[in-house]
């Protein structure tokens, strides 16, 4: 195991504690209760199932990546490579260390109040609803189900479809994922929504493609057909891995 990769990761979980009192300031009560249910699946994986430690801890930064950017630990997300090599051991202890000390109150002043106290992590939702992002992404052209599956010749949309679910009309398939010619799904973006983990945390790859990019130069769903699909899977790779 790479002992870099390795202390990054421990760095990351961290980072949460000694700052959780500004990171349960900057999540909401709906995306923060997601954080807890991520790190409880992060402390349930097996150290030793390599893809699992990487899914899990990959579903705790999605979540984190809506910390402001000067956040101590949102600037630390760019350096874990979870890719690279996989940090296990050290991960599954620390998010246990970390679930603990989220548990007890935080001794950061100003941080008490209403809706600073800990959400129940079994009432927490598993997936972000439209009440846990930002305006912009419930106003994005999206599709139907039915419309989707037209798209896709009458077939059920491949799972690697960013599908939000909607509190009013039903399930929603933002509509930059289809190619304005053919109509079919971008292979490019079901590519990226893989790297994503898409299917885990829908709302928080749509974001990703909906919001701006500085790696891109802009947002990457107005990006496609205008730049090479490998940069845009090259920045979603840096990402995943912390490049």
């Amino acid at each position: 195991m790479n002992e870099g990769s390795e202390g990054e990761v421990g760095r990351m979980l961290a980072l949460i504690g000694e700052h959780r009192g500004t990171v349960r300031e900057a999540l909401d009560d709906e995306r923060y209760a997601v954080l807890l249910a991520r790190l409880e699946a992060l402390v349930a994986v097996p150290p030793d199932d390599d893809m699992a430690v990487r899914r899990a801890l990959q579903g705790v930064r999605l979540v984190l990546l809506e910390l402001p950017f000067g956040h101590p630990v949102r600037a630390a997300l760019d350096s874990v490579r979870l890719a690279s090599a996989p940090p296990g051991p050290t991960a599954v202890a620390g998010a246990r260390e970390l679930m603990a000390l989220l548990a007890s109150p935080s001794p950061a002043p100003g941080m008490e109040g209403p809706g600073s106290g800990t959400p129940d992590a079994e009432a927490g939702p598993t997936e972000a609803g439209p009440t846990d992002v930002p305006d912009e992404l419930l106003r994005a052209p999206a599709l139907s189900a039915d419309e989707a599956r037209a798209r896709c010749g009458g077939a059920a949309p491949p799972p690697e479809l960013i599908r939000l679910a909607a509190p009013q009309g039903g399930d929603r398939y933002p509509e930059f994922q289809f190619a304005a010619g053919s109509g079919t799904p971008y292979e490019v973006v079901l590519e990226v929504n893989r790297l994503l983990l898409a299917d885990i945390d829908p709302w928080g790859a749509a974001a990703w493609w909906l919001s701006g990019n500085t790696w891109l130069g802009g947002t990457p769903a107005a990006l496609l057909g205008r730049l090479p699909d490998q940069q845009l899977v090259g920045a979603a790779t840096a990402l995943v891995e912390g490049d």
